[in-house]
């Protein structure tokens, strides 16, 4: 049976997550970004990095726990290099911070035709796919990884979890071609911990082999899921561990910190890496049969999809799928336990909340 969604307009979703965030103390451009980031993945049916899941992680290891600073400046520090900046963030916000990095890198690509931005000290962005995606549709080729909050996966071959479950996001301008972005951006772990969250909210069951139990045995029962596994074996192991080799090259720390008590002189912030590409600095002009560079894109695409693969799914296109359903719904959707859940937050903040009863259901 299809789940029964309602439809809440962009602008209420915005004012009631400003309000959450305002009420643990960040100033109103903080509030703002988050808001603005939250609405984009709920948009974009990203429901494991909602506003619901945003908030439960700064309540955990934010500023609710002393992992986030409200309020905290960005501190460029001087290096040798034009095109690429390093930022000890000082805690600040995931989501301002990555706003004003992809920012800045598309500033340093527009310049240079390369632009990357190194962040140590901040806390988590969420979903690094948002930034990409939004870096692609304005026409630039970029890329972001960053470490996790928390070590949940247990490495190829290993017992004990050791290593995140973020993704490397890639997104490039494909529009021309495709009429979106494909975006590649997934966990490294076969799910991601948000979307075990989100299956126990909804009282659904995981994948097999995707999650362990305390002692180390597979399991299907959310309730029960207490470690993650690498998709693809050493494959999804091999990308989790170049993020923590980035961060570690930034200054990021032992990534089993970010699961237990601190030793005095250590720290457990999450580490940032962007890099923005200008397509012309890609260029050599030589595509085939005189084709320009947009036309040779979409020409391998059409090469890629044809001889019997017409309908494969391209990353990305569930991005589109959703943004479209999201525009036709004419709001975000949210399921009635996520509604339920968005009122205890506008509890706590002092903010009006959501009546489902008055708001229209959508099942498009």
């Amino acid at each position: 049976m299809p789940e029964k969604f309602f439809v809440v307009p962009e602008a209420e979703h915005e004012s009631l997550v400003a309000a959450a965030y305002k009420k643990r103390g960040f100033n109103q451009d903080e509030a703002d970004d988050a808001a603005r980031f939250c609405s984009f993945a709920s948009a974009h049916a990203v429901r494991t990095h909602n506003a619901i899941k945003a908030l439960h992680l700064d309540d955990l290891f934010g500023s609710g726990a002393g992992g986030c600073v409200p309020g905290a400046e960005i501190e460029i520090i001087e290096n040798r290099f034009a095109a690429s900046e390093v930022w000890n963030c000082n805690r600040k916000l995931g989501q301002s911070v990555a706003y004003a990095a992809i920012e800045r890198c598309i500033e340093l690509a527009d310049q240079y035709g390369i632009g990357q931005v190194s962040v140590d000290n901040a806390f988590h962005y969420l979903w690094g796919g948002g930034y990409v995606l939004d870096a692609a549709k304005r026409g630039y080729i970029a890329y972001t990884s960053c470490t996790a909050g928390l070590a949940e996966v247990v490495p190829f071959m290993g017992k004990y979890p050791t290593l995140g479950t973020n993704p490397h996001s890639w997104g490039f301008p494909t529009d021309q071609a495709l009429g979106f972005p494909v975006v590649i951006d997934w966990a490294t772990s076969v799910v991601a911990m948000g979307r075990v969250q989100q299956i126990k909210r909804e009282g659904g069951e995981l994948p097999p082999n995707a999650a362990v139990d305390k002692d180390g045995k597979f399991t299907t029962d959310p309730e029960k899921a207490a470690y993650l596994v690498p998709f693809g074996a050493h494959k999804g192991y091999g990308m989790a561990l170049i993020n923590e080799i980035i961060a570690a090259f930034i200054g990021g720390s032992l990534p089993t910190l970010r699961s237990r008590e601190i030793p005095e002189g250590e720290k457990r912030t999450p580490s940032f890496y962007f890099q923005v590409i200008h397509p012309d600095a890609l260029s050599g002009g030589d595509f085939a049969r005189g084709r320009s560079q947009a036309e040779n894109i979409k020409a391998v695409i059409e090469d890629i999809r044809g001889h019997g693969n017409e309908t494969i799914f391209l990353p990305g296109q569930d991005f589109a799928q959703a943004a479209s359903r999201t525009e036709r719904a004419g709001g975000l959707l949210f399921s009635e336990a996520e509604i339920a859940e968005f009122n205890q937050l506008a509890a706590e903040a002092d903010h009006p909340g959501w009546n489902s009863a008055t708001l229209p259901a959508f099942d498009g």
